[in-house]
C-alpha cells in the first residue's frame, strides 16, 4: 500500500483525535472532510464528490461507508480495515445504511461529532443526515476537531512541506526562464505543472493562477489564454505539491524593464512582507500578521484596493483550494504555534492597476517563523 506515514505515525494522530473527542464529550466523530481521512488513515481518493463517511468511534474503531470504486482505492491506499458500501441506484440514501452502522455499533443517544463544514458534505446530503440521525443520536458540530489538530504539522509532514517547497522553487525557474515578450501564458502553465510533475508531485488544491496584462490585478484563475506583450505585468500564484502538502508562491513580473512606478510599488510591497513575517510568532495572534501587512500600505499612502486578507494555513488539502483553516484577517484571535505553516501574499494596487503580490510560504519556527522558498523575489524580466 502507498501510505506515506508509518503505521506509529499514525497511531499517534489518532491518539490525539481520541483524545480531543474525549475533552469534548464525543462518543463518536463523522468525517466528512477529505482532509480528515487522509490525516488519520492515508485514504487518497476524490470520491467525496459523493456521499461517504468515516466513522470513529471512542474506542478506536473505525469504518468507512463509500461507494464500490472509492472502497477499491482506500483498500490499496488507507489503513482502514471496516469499509462498506453503498450502492448507486434510484433514489439511494446512504444516509440510511449509514445509521444502521452506528446503530450496531451501539450508538443510539450517544453524543457524535459531525464535520459539516466539509466540501464531502453537501446542503442536500447534510438534510439527508440529519433526518436520518435525528431522534437516534445527539449531533454536534465538530469540523474543527481534526483541522485544528492539523493546523499544527507533525515532523514527518513538515519533511513533505520543505519538499513541496523545493518543488515550488524548480517550477518558478522554469516560468521565469520563459517570461519574454510574445510569451503564451499557456507555456508558462505547462511548465509549471510539468516541472512539478517530473519531481514526483501532486495536484494542487486549486487551479494555478496566471494573468497578465489588464488581469494582472486580478487573484483569480480564470479560462482563456493570452500572449504578454513587453512592458506588462505577469501575475503567477501556485503550488508545489507533495503527498497533497503545499507550498505556495506568487510573484508579479514585468515583461522587459520595471517602470518606477512598478518598481515603487514592489518596494512596499517588499516592506509589507518584511512587516508581516516578523510579525508571524510563536505565542502571539495571527491576525498580527494582517495588522502589520495594512499598517505598513496605509503608512506609506496606499488606503484603496487593499485586501481584507493577507493570508492563510497551508497544508495537505484537496479540491476545490488550497486554503485551509485559519485565515490571516485582521486581529484574527488564532495563536501561531511551532509547526503551522502560512502562505502569505502581501497585495497592492493602485488605481491604475499597477500591482505587487510578493507571496511566500513561512513555517512558524519555536522562535519566529522561517520563509520555505529559496527564489529570489524580483518585478522585472529585465533589470
Amino acid at each position: 500500500m502507498p501510505l506515506h506515514f508509518t503505521a506509529t505515525e499514525f497511531a499517534a494522530r489518532k491518539a490525539e483525535t481520541l483524545r480531543r473527542m474525549a475533552a469534548d464529550g464525543l462518543d463518536g466523530l463523522l468525517m466528512f472532510r477529505q482532509e480528515s481521512m487522509y490525516y488519520l488513515t492515508g485514504y487518497d481518493t476524490f470520491g467525496y464528490v459523493f456521499f461517504q463517511c468515516l466513522f470513529l468511534k471512542s474506542d478506536g474503531r473505525m469504518t468507512l461507508l463509500t461507494r464500490a470504486p472509492d472502497a477499491r482505492v482506500a483498500r490499496y491506499t488507507s489503513n482502514i480495515e471496516d469499509i462498506r458500501i453503498w450502492v448507486d441506484r434510484v433514489d439511494a440514501n446512504p444516509t440510511g445504511e449509514l445509521r444502521e452502522i452506528l446503530r450496531a455499533q451501539g450508538c443510539s443517544g450517544k453524543r457524535l461529532g459531525v464535520e459539516w463544514d466539509a466540501y464531502g458534505l453537501t446542503a442536500h446530503n447534510g438534510r439527508l443526515l440529519t433526518a436520518a440521525l435525528e431522534g437516534f443520536c445527539h449531533l454536534e458540530d465538530a469540523s474543527l476537531l481534526v483541522t485544528r489538530q492539523r493546523v499544527v504539522k507533525r515532523p514527518e509532514e513538515i519533511v513533505y512541506v520543505r519538499k513541496a517547497a523545493v518543488l515550488a522553487d524548480r517550477a518558478l525557474d522554469q516560468a521565469l526562464a520563459l517570461a519574454r515578450p510574445g510569451v503564451f501564458e499557456g507555456d508558462i502553465l505547462a511548465a509549471l505543472q510539468g516541472s512539478i510533475f517530473r519531481d514526483d508531485g501532486d495536484y494542487p488544491g486549486n487551479e494555478f493562477i496566471i494573468v497578465s496584462g489588464p488581469a494582472a490585478h486580478l487573484g483569480r484563475y480564470f479560462a482563456g489564454r493570452r500572449h504578454v506583450a513587453a512592458g506588462e505585468q505577469l501575475t503567477l500564484e501556485f503550488a508545489g505539491v507533495f503527498r497533497h502538502y503545499h507550498s505556495c508562491l506568487m510573484r508579479v513580473i514585468t515583461i522587459g524593464k520595471a517602470t518606477a512606478r512598478q518598481n515603487e510599488i514592489h518596494h512596499r510591497a517588499m516592506d509589507a512582507l518584511e512587516a508581516s513575517s516578523n510579525a508571524l510568532r510563536p505565542g502571539e495572534p495571527v491576525g498580527n500578521v494582517y495588522n502589520a501587512y495594512i499598517g505598513t500600505l496605509e503608512r506609506a499612502g496606499f488606503t484603496k484596493n487593499n485586501l481584507n486578507a493577507c493570508g492563510y494555513s497551508l497544508g495537505t488539502t484537496f479540491s476545490p483550494n488550497w486554503m485551509d483553516w485559519p485565515m490571516l484577517y485582521r486581529d484574527n484571535p488564532v495563536i501561531a504555534e511551532p509547526g503551522m505553516v502560512f502562505f502569505m501574499f502581501l497585495a497592492i494596487t493602485d488605481d491604475k492597476g499597477v500591482t505587487a503580490v510578493p507571496g511566500e510560504t513561512f513555517l512558524v519556527t519555536e522562535s519566529g517563523c522561517e520563509r520555505l522558498g529559496k527564489s529570489a523575489i524580483t518585478n522585472a524580466t529585465e533589470s
